[in-house]
């Protein structure tokens, strides 16, 4: 298992070549590299050029931290053409710095909208068919997570969309926080994707269904506003023992080239020891549901 932690709560506080020895110092071996302003930019090309790219190599070995994977956000499948045509531009450029940074697992959203879902569908497929086979040839392994508020949330037809590419490089993120927005109950998304899915990323969310459905109240009535929260482990209203046990039953815990990313974004003013906090917790739910195929 490859533990990794997500340097969000740290951007303010640590420049981008920082996040290494920051990640080693909290006891983690590996770094997923999400959106930064210097590497790659929410929704924008990305910055890094080759100089950059080799300096944050040499910070990594230095410190002993692997990159687990990058998590780049682009609207790949944006109904509108002009995002979707630069999406897949970023991406060309995102891929080569994949693969100069040795790095062989990208994970990313659909970045459609909910409101257009037809039309991000065929955007989604329609930038596919010109990065599959880029992707392919650098034999690049490419896993995306439903997120709420885009064009497809629920698990199962996440699984859908990407079985629909018919490629074994395409998989899966399973982010526990998005749980209550997927639709159905964990064994069941986790059992149908059992093949897809390689990375996770472990925080805790509160219900938003729960209370019946007013444990949330936003206004107006009826807006289309998603709730989630990236908590720590146990504050929120997730079953762990399902979420790992389920892991267990579909063979990640005992895949030596799985990914598990902390990504408790809640808190910054404590992040280093909710980090510590996350490792530990999740090394020992890991431990405890080894060998669980119930």
């Amino acid at each position: 298992m490859k533990y990794a932690q997500d340097p969000t709560p740290f951007h303010h506080d640590h420049a981008l070549l920082d996040f290494p020895g920051v990640v080693a110092d909290l006891g983690y071996e590996w770094i997923q590299l999400t959106p930064h302003v210097d590497l790659i930019p929410f929704f924008r090309h990305p910055k890094a050029d080759t100089a950059l790219l080799k300096q944050l190599k040499k910070a990594c070995a230095d410190a002993g931290v692997g990159i687990a994977s990058l998590l780049p956000v682009q609207r790949w499948s944006g109904p509108d053409e002009w995002a979707r045509e630069a999406a897949v531009r970023n991406w060309k450029r995102i891929i080569e710095i994949a693969v100069d940074l040795d790095v062989r697992v990208i994970g990313t959203e659909f970045s459609g909208r909910p409101e257009r879902q037809e039309e991000s569908e065929a955007a989604f497929y329609r930038s596919m068919e010109e990065l599959l086979p880029i992707i392919e040839r650098e034999d690049l392994t490419v896993l995306i997570d439903p997120h709420p508020d885009d064009f497809v949330e629920d698990g199962l037809e996440a699984i859908r969309v990407i079985r629909g590419l018919d490629c074994a490089n395409v998989g899966m993120v399973y982010v526990a926080c998005h749980t209550f927005h997927m639709g159905q109950p964990m064994r069941e998304i986790m059992r149908a994707g059992k093949d897809l899915i390689k990375l996770v990323h472990v925080a805790d969310t509160m219900d938003h269904h729960a209370s019946h459905g007013l444990r949330y109240i936003s206004n107006p009535p009826g807006n289309t506003s998603r709730v989630h929260q990236h908590l720590r482990i146990g504050a929120g209203d997730l079953d762990w023992d399902d979420f790992y046990g389920g892991l267990a039953e579909i063979g990640f815990l005992d895949n030596p080239e799985s990914i598990m990313c902390n990504s408790v974004f809640a808190e910054d003013e404590n992040a280093a020891e909710m980090a510590r906090y996350q490792l530990q917790t999740m090394k020992d739910l890991v431990a405890e549901h080894s060998g669980d195929r119930r």
